[in-house]
């Protein structure tokens, strides 16, 4: 597949969606507030363009799978917003019928694999992914998403030295948002530069710039092309920024407010936005049209999942197990 050009059509998609993803995160931080959502809470805000430069270098049939940071990559790959912001409140019509919650967001038609709680858990799964496909003759690539914290599991370099054994068409994309849950890089490792971990294992790796959409395709692009035309896996840090703590309880002690501000004013959705004002790809009117359909959006979504009910207690036995009448699994 050739390389696309980024024109008016991509930016006016890529300023509403990434919008779009920032008030559904936001809309989710007030429902925690409000006890709607229970559980833990880990927002997007301030990555928007790690996943949509993703997206737009990705095909038809081509996988995602990330940690538990994970509530706008489904909908990115088509999943319903509703059925998002439903699981996330524990209802019945969410994406795993109210059993998985914030951390553990899944769909198999639409070819995301979770939403993973256990640190560094999807990386040998997304490896996993990739082997399948060229097992089976397929021409899709794994986009296997981890956070900088993520690269300290012995399961991460386990996972590489596979990977590059065995040719698998397979991305590894490190989001390094600056602290793990709340420790710098330069506070676990004794580099910085986390993607010469790619280095040990001869493994084409690069830094790329997580707050411009831009910059994340054009670095996609050319590590999905690799994998897909059988030159194997890439190691991509892509340093990003999130503005919003780890997860909801986390009091962020570990940086300042000015530092927080300094990113803001590399906020991807204005750096996305500035373009389509400079270009004029947007009239004002059309911009405002296109936030008040984002906010409607938005208060569907949260509408539908108010609105739908929770899970019957009877329920919580039906997806332990394939197998429908285990033995060892009582109903009572």
């Amino acid at each position: 597949m050739p390389k696309k050009k980024i024109t008016k059509s991509v930016y006016l998609k890529w300023y509403e969606d990434m919008l779009f993803w920032r008030k559904f995160e936001d809309k989710a931080a007030a429902l925690y507030i409000q006890q709607k959502i229970r559980g833990f809470l880990h927002l997007y805000n301030g990555q928007e363009a790690v996943l949509a430069g993703s997206l737009l270098a990705m095909e038809k049939g081509d996988k995602m799978i990330t940690a538990y940071r994970n509530h706008v990559q489904p909908i990115g790959m088509g999943v319903d917003p509703k059925k998002i912001m439903a699981e996330l409140m524990g209802k019945v019509t969410g994406t795993s019928e109210g059993n998985g919650g914030s951390m553990h967001m899944f769909s198999k038609e639409h070819h995301f694999y979770g939403g993973h709680g256990i640190v560094g858990g999807q990386i040998p799964l997304g490896a996993g992914l990739a082997f399948a496909d060229k097992y089976a003759g397929r021409k899709n690539v794994t986009l296997c998403y981890m956070g900088d914290g993520a690269v300290r599991q012995g399961s991460f370099h386990e996972t590489m030295n596979l990977a590059m054994l065995w040719n698998l068409p397979v991305v590894f994309v490190i989001e390094n948002n600056g602290y793990a849950m709340g420790t710098s890089v330069a506070r676990t490792a004794n580099h910085t530069d986390i993607w010469k971990l790619g280095l040990g294992y001869e493994m084409p790796c690069a830094p790329v710039d997580g707050m411009d959409p831009v910059k994340v395709y054009d670095a996609m692009y050319e590590a999905i092309d690799r994998a897909r035309n059988e030159g194997g896996p890439t190691l991509l840090e892509v340093r990003t920024y999130r503005y919003k703590g780890h997860s909801m309880s986390d009091a962020q002690h570990y940086r300042t407010k000015d530092e927080v501000a300094e990113y803001q004013k590399k906020d991807p959705i204005t750096i996305v936005l500035d373009v389509i004002k400079d270009k004029k790809y947007a009239s004002k009117k059309e911009i405002e049209e296109i936030d008040d359909r984002v906010k409607e959006l938005v208060n569907e979504c949260v509408e539908f999942g108010e609105e739908s009910d929770f899970p019957d207690a009877s329920n919580i036995y039906a997806h332990v197990y394939k197998q429908e009448d285990y033995p060892f699994i009582k109903n009572h």
